[in-house]
């Protein structure tokens, strides 16, 4: 059995025909074609399915797709506007926090939420905005950095 949801990603609607145990990282992957979430443990463990509904980090692993439908979804898609990178994109170029790539776009959710709601974090407020993200590549220490350099601290 399917059946219809109408989801709001990055300010387009989509209207897709989905089961209903479908989970939100899947339909965004492989219905709406958004494949900058990416899909890693699948539990809720690694964050590197993040995305923010209404504002918030959550792991789109762990929601199912029909239960989302009166929600403002954000990709890590949506995080770029009229062809310019957020600053977060950006500071993460210029500070060399990108390495294999699959983590960021969930670290970009957490941390762009953090930044909404507290626009210059210490050290220890941008590390517990991170704690649901895992990286294998790096030591952080460049992503923190790229956080300092995004909120013009020195």
């Amino acid at each position: 059995m399917k059946i219809p949801v109408r989801l709001k990603v990055n300010g387009e609607i989509y209207d897709v025909v989905i089961a209903p145990y479908r989970t939100l990282v899947d339909v965004l992957r492989e219905e709406i074609r958004l494949i900058g979430t990416k899909k890693g443990c699948d539990v809720g463990d690694c964050g590197a399915c993040t995305v923010l509904l209404d504002g918030k980090p959550v792991n789109a692993c762990l929601i199912l797709a029909a239960t989302v439908q009166d929600v403002e979804i954000l990709t890590v898609e949506g995080l770029a506007a009229n062809g310019k990178l957020h600053p977060l994109q950006e500071a993460f170029i210029k500070e060399g926090a990108v390495q294999c790539g699959f983590c960021v776009p969930g670290i970009l959710m957490s941390l762009k939420a953090l930044l909404d709601t507290n626009p210059t974090p210490t050290l220890e407020e941008t590390k517990w905005a991170m704690a649901g993200n895992l990286c294998r590549c790096t030591g952080y220490t460049k992503m923190f950095k790229a956080v300092e350099s995004a909120t013009h601290r020195p």
